[in-house]
């Protein structure tokens, strides 16, 4: 291993401690998107405090900050996330018991991404300085992932303009870094406005909202039929009404849709419109839309895919310890097998099978999925249209275990989760050195990115007067 690289480990593992203390408090903290006050002051005084340029409140996002140290070129940029998601307050217990009911909870493991990446920033800032490696490396903080995209107004904005490449982690069953596409999408939501009236005694006085978002329901889902198989359209009724013998003046529905391609989504969004139209018209009601958000499909790259395999399997995985493994056999027994095998065989992962009787991924893979679709999305891909950028992930939790559960915050404050962030870290930052230091290397990743855009031109997909929805819980 290049001295640089041993040394960037050494400033994680002389550092461990400290970094598993801050990724445990933002697990603690547990914010929504756009208010993780707390979680981003945290990381940028952190950050800080190892001689950071730090400038807070970018984007029109008080809770989105960049932080830089070195100057020039090459910049290689790392991504830190750090929002919860609502309702998945939960113990550090392999049993299901909320810390406080109701309440957030780190359900897709940003306590550990933004460390990770916060871990990985600090180390490769010392070995520039002790090694005299020219260049800029830039640590982002991305509020807002799971739910308001934060990325994509940090994008527009231009602050990923001059980045050479960037590196991202993610929490996962697996380690690897993969090929794969993801879904690009809009998020919408539908306001209907009718007139109120006594439901027994003046029905025919009154104009139902609530008949409204319902009619424009049914009409999607006959539209389903005629959309590409990869589409994927959700929704959730946010308000229908106060009680049943009024009829309601007021509802409100909350679109997603996704689909492989930008330009699909757009046709498929145009279509909606469509229909919610019609549905006022069925219903004598009046609406309005409400743009939330938009995302782009990701762009792979192999290139840097494979330096961070290469360097995972330098590095090595996590040695666990005995109340790791009885953590996590607690943990697998609250996980169906056919939810493991739908979750294992979903992943694509070229001989899933043999991972079926196996309680953690004990294995590095090469990158997979070339010309494959992720069915999920993330404002990650905004970012690999601006530079070549790749998200790979480390095994946190137990294979099988789902997305978005109460399992997924359990592990997060464990020692599954701790070793995790510091395999993570010692990835990213020997990947982020060889971006540093090998030219080549980096000319071959922008190379690639060049040809897999085909000449496409990211437009984004944000109103130019559209901002982050700053008091989207206070509605």
């Amino acid at each position: 291993m290049e001295k640089e690289k041993e040394y960037a480990i050494k400033v994680i593992e002389d550092n461990e401690r400290r970094f598993v203390e801050v990724s445990d408090l933002v697990w603690e903290f547990a914010e929504l998107g756009l208010v993780e006050f707390k979680s981003s002051s945290l990381l940028a005084d952190e950050l800080e405090k190892h001689g950071f340029r730090v400038k807070r409140g970018i984007a029109g996002m008080p809770t989105a900050f960049v932080a830089e140290w070195g100057s020039g070129k090459p910049v290689i940029g790392i991504m830190g996330e750090y929002d919860a998601l609502p309702g998945l307050s939960q113990k550090p217990v392999p049993w299901k018991e909320p810390l406080v009911e109701g309440a957030p909870g780190h359900g897709c493991g940003h306590n550990i991404h933004g460390v990770s990446g916060l871990a990985a920033a600090i180390a490769v800032r010392y070995a520039m300085e002790k090694f005299g490696i020219p260049g800029t490396i830039r640590f982002y903080g991305c509020p807002a992932e799971e739910n308001f995209s934060g990325k994509v107004y940090m994008v527009r904005d231009g602050y990923f303009n001059d980045v050479d490449a960037v590196i991202s982690h993610h929490p996962s069953t697996m380690n690897g870094a993969t090929l794969m596409s993801s879904l690009a999408n809009n998020s919408v939501k539908f306001h209907f406005y009718g007139r109120a009236s006594h439901a027994g005694g003046s029905p025919e006085a009154g104009r139902s909202a609530l008949d409204a978002v319902e009619l424009m329901n049914i009409g999607v889902n006959y539209m389903r039929e005629h959309i590409i198989q990869d589409a994927r359209i959700h929704y959730i009724i946010e308000k229908g009404g106060d009680q049943p013998n009024i009829v309601p003046p007021y509802a409100r529905s909350w679109y997603l849709i996704r689909a492989p391609e930008r330009e699909q989504v757009e046709e498929i969004y145009n279509w909606i419109l469509d229909i919610a139209k019609g549905a006022a018209l069925m219903t004598q009601t009046q609406y309005k839309v409400e743009f939330i958000k938009g995302v782009y499909n990701k762009i792979p790259n192999r290139t840097i895919a494979e330096t961070i395999v290469k360097n995972m399997r330098l590095i090595g995985l996590p040695k666990y310890s005995d109340e790791d493994i009885k953590f996590a056999q607690e943990i697998a027994k609250t996980i169906p097998m056919e939810t493991k095998i739908n979750q294992l065989r979903n992943s694509k992962r070229p001989g899933w099978e043999k991972l079926i009787d196996k309680l953690m991924d004990d294995e590095i893979p090469d990158p997979w999925g070339e010309g494959e679709v992720s069915h999920g999305s993330t404002d990650v891909a905004d970012v690999s249209w601006q530079a070549p950028t790749v998200e790979f992930s480390t095994a946190t939790w137990v294979l099988g275990t789902p997305g978005h559960s109460w399992q997924n915050v359990a592990q997060c404050r464990v020692g599954l989760g701790h070793k995790s962030l510091i395999f993570a870290a010692k990835t990213m930052a020997a990947t982020v050195l060889d971006l540093l230091m090998n030219k080549e290397l980096l000319e071959k990743a922008k190379e690639e990115h060049k040809n897999r855009l085909k000449g496409r031109v990211y437009k984004s997909p944000l109103p130019p007067d559209h901002k982050p929805p700053l008091d989207a819980w206070k509605k």
